[in-house]
């Protein structure tokens, strides 16, 4: 490698930042991206993918930035994934526990209803048209998973091989589009029946969204929130790189066991995909760093900004480098699944949440809403609406109930993947019909036992 492919390498992800900024500067100056909340990556990334040489051209990007582009979330996606571990505390009172037990539930439960609706969808139009294998795959990956898992979906194909793998990641990108904006517009829509209805806790009719949550950034520097501790002194290392060090080794360690089990020809082992590695080894670590006592090196607010800046890149990236093209040949069947996703997602969560959930059930449902459309600040930014200051227990419930939601999610995609590939759509039909049934039957059991019959 010489150092011209490392300038070019660094010229591609210098256009790439510009725009990500263009984006950032566009999200705050026009009202209906204020309005549906749309992040700066996915606005920039449009952009370049609209002025790029896949649509109209007149930015004649070189092929090796598109091909770069489409390379980095699937790459990115392994120390986003690999993080997710670090820092985790389950600890919360018995009050809180018995709410997120439910809500996790719930939350892992309706991730299952969105894949056999996604591979449901194959099989609706399997005599119209010739999908790959894993097609449908990408409803529950981008509504629950968001932009971000779209680099995983292709991490996990590009490994195996498989060429299709740009076009399951387009397509991934497409429905966390359609969730992320359906979600945040349908959120707001249910907020205000809801107030009018007499179902918020708190919110007795819609109240304003404060203008720093559309525009993107806080002007007065005294309200502006802290990114988290400096747990080491920069004297010695700057924090933030200890954090991101601490990730890298152990993706790098990952990749040497995953190197291992290849070159043994482990069966099972040298199948598994890379991030399953790393959340194992991350587990790991981070048990042992507790063990030793030294878990007060790490802040779980410095971590989350650390993927948090790795995810918008990938995002913006997948975006950029979206084969318009080949999604558009099944632009019918995505509308499908997206639409019924969220009659699905909606229906469900609502029904489960009222019924089985005790105090706050609409917060604690819009809150898994934006999760299971969007990601995890989606749910917050839904949830503050309702509770502005935050005075309800439902934010520590919900930010506890979607950190197990998304360790269990993360371990089962290989199963998936597996099924999929041996065994077709109707084999990942069972599996998730089967997984989605048993939470859901597990969340009513557990509710009952903890509350007995609730009445809402």
């Amino acid at each position: 490698m010489s150092s011209k492919i490392l300038a070019d390498m660094l010229y591609a992800l210098g256009v790439l930042s510009m725009f990500l900024l263009l984006g950032t500067y566009i999200r705050a100056k026009v009202g209906f991206l204020q309005e549906t909340f749309m992040p700066a990556s996915v606005i920039g990334g449009f952009l370049m993918l609209v002025l790029g040489p896949i649509m109209l051209n007149w930015l004649p990007f070189p092929a090796d930035w598109m091909k770069l582009y489409s390379l980095i979330p699937g790459i990115l996606i392994v120390p986003v994934v690999a993080s997710v571990p670090l820092g985790l505390s389950i600890k919360s009172s018995e009050g809180a526990i018995k709410n997120v037990l439910p809500l996790a539930l719930i939350g892992m439960a309706i991730s299952m209803f969105q894949f056999t609706l996604g591979f449901g969808t194959q099989i609706a139009f399997a005599d119209m048209y010739d999908f790959y294998a894993t097609f449908g795959w990408e409803l529950g990956l981008g509504y629950v998973g968001g932009h971000g898992t779209a680099g995983l979906l292709g991490n996990m194909l590009q490994s195996m091989n498989l060429p299709y793998w740009e076009t399951a990641q387009g397509v991934a990108v497409t429905t966390a589009t359609f969730g992320i904006v359906g979600g945040i517009i349908l959120g707001m829509v249910l907020i205000n029946w809801a107030a009018r209805s007499g179902h918020t806790a708190l919110l007795t009719k819609p109240s304003d969204i404060p203008e720093s949550f559309k525009v993107g950034y806080i002007k007065d520097i005294s309200k502006q929130p802290s990114m988290g501790r400096e747990t080491t002194l920069s004297a010695s290392v700057d924090s933030y790189a200890f954090h991101t060090a601490i990730i890298l080794a152990v993706c790098a360690i990952s990749y040497w066991i995953l190197g291992l089990a290849k070159g043994a020809k482990i069966p099972v082992l040298q199948d598994i995909s890379i991030w399953a590695y790393c959340i194992v080894v991350m587990f790991i670590v981070w048990g042992v760093m507790g063990k030793l006592k030294l878990d007060y090196l790490v802040d779980s607010k410095v971590k989350s900004k650390i993927s948090g800046s790795l995810t918008e890149f990938a995002v913006i990236a997948a975006i950029a480098s979206l084969p318009i093209k080949a999604v558009l040949t099944y632009l019918v069947p995505i509308l499908v699944m997206c639409l019924l996703g969220y009659v699905l997602t909606i229906g469900f969560l609502f029904i489960m949440c009222r019924l089985f959930l005790k105090e706050y059930w609409f917060e604690q449902m819009i809150a898994t809403m934006g999760m299971s459309t969007g990601v995890f600040l989606t749910g917050v930014l839904l949830l503050r609406i309702c509770d502005p200051d935050f005075k309800t227990p439902v934010l520590a419930n919900y930010s506890l109930a979607y950190t197990i939601v998304s360790v269990s999610y993360f371990a089962v995609l290989n199963i998936f993947l597996n099924a999929l590939l041996t065994g077709g759509a109707w084999s990942g039909v069972w599996i998730s019909l089967g997984l989605g049934v048993v939470e859901t039957i597990a969340a009513i059991v557990i509710s009952r036992a903890l509350f007995g019959k609730i009445s809402n």
